[in-house]
């Protein structure tokens, strides 16, 4: 009878250690509540409590969770209807908190993010919706997570999965987008010829400016030929001029046969007439050219002997002041 009393006795405690003791699984926490009110924490692993007088509370999911937003009418400032719909990111970090601060977790979550998604978007035009979509991401995600901070919980994403606006809006903005490209088409067109014409008018600046720089360069050395040419004959004329005061008369024969010389050439190529009548004085002509030979004499008296002059040859009957 001892020995049925005694095993009866161990398979209590056994019985009374097994409802004590409790496993945790990992990313959970669980609360030990004792007589219903919370004591402690149980964390992942093995955990031991008094039965009948201590019992688990609550499990909380202590991983980061994704809460899906149903889709949502929402009117916009221009007084456009647009739906949208979300996904909010969260994490619990206090159990204690998530599980007795607030009655359902998930719910309150959701409508939170549902009226703070009016709030926002609903402050904001049709345009600000669709092109600045981080922004009110950015806003609803400071403001759910002041709220949700008294719960124990870190909201650490919110993202807008669509923004569907009416088709006849939709329909507005394929327009309106269609005449935005058309317009900028129209205006690079207009800007490509305006720099066309800009680059036609700057080569044919250019090519002006060239010309002229090369007019301006020819004129220049027409001048400085003329110039050298000028000086050349003003050296011969002294030349001469001071043979003529220093009393040769050979320089003044020279002089006068070189002039005479050329105008004789000027009219034999002149393209007026066909035949020239002009006066020659044949006694004058070898003259000047006897005159030619002695200043030859006298500037080459060290060189080597000019060829003699010939005479005058006498005047022939029809010479005598003729014309030829």
């Amino acid at each position: 009878m001892t020995l049925i009393i005694a095993g009866l006795l161990v398979l209590l405690v056994l019985l009374y250690l097994a409802l004590g003791m409790k496993v945790v699984r990992q990313g959970y926490q669980y609360t030990i509540e004792r007589f219903g009110k919370f004591t402690a924490v149980a964390q992942p692993g093995l955990t031991f409590i008094i039965p009948l007088f201590d019992q688990i509370g609550r499990k909380i999911n202590m991983m980061e969770q994704v809460l899906d937003i149903p889709g949502q009418e929402i009117i916009t400032k221009d007084n456009a209807m647009v739906a949208v719909d979300g996904v909010v990111f969260f994490q619990v970090l206090d159990a204690a908190k998530a599980a007795y601060e607030v009655s359902d977790l998930y719910l309150a979550i959701m409508q939170l993010t549902t009226t703070n998604l009016r709030t926002v978007m609903g402050s904001m035009d049709l345009d600000e919706l669709l092109s600045k979509r981080d922004e009110i991401n950015g806003r609803l995600l400071a403001v759910i997570d002041n709220a949700t901070e008294s719960w124990g919980v870190k909201v650490t994403r919110v993202e807008l999965k669509d923004i569907r606006p009416p088709a006849d809006i939709v329909n507005a903005m394929t327009r309106q987008m269609k005449a935005e490209r058309e317009k900028r088409a129209t205006i690079l067109e207009s800007e490509a010829a305006r720099q066309n014409e800009i680059n036609r008018a700057e080569g044919l600046k250019q090519a002006q400016i060239l010309e002229a720089e090369g007019r301006r360069e020819a004129a220049f050395r027409d001048a400085e030929a003329r110039e050298r040419s000028a000086e050349a004959e003003a050296t011969a004329t002294k030349v001469v001029s001071d043979a003529i005061a220093g009393g040769s008369v050979q320089a003044i024969n020279y002089f006068i046969a070189q002039k005479y010389v050329e105008a004789i050439g000027l009219f034999a190529t002149s393209p007026n007439a066909k035949t020239i009548l002009f006066p020659v004085e044949a006694t004058q002509l070898m003259g000047t050219l006897g005159g030619i030979g002695e200043l030859a004499k006298e500037a080459f008296r060290d060189g080597p002997t000019p060829p003699p002059v010939m005479p005058p040859r006498p005047r022939g009957p029809f010479e005598g002041g003729g014309a030829q």
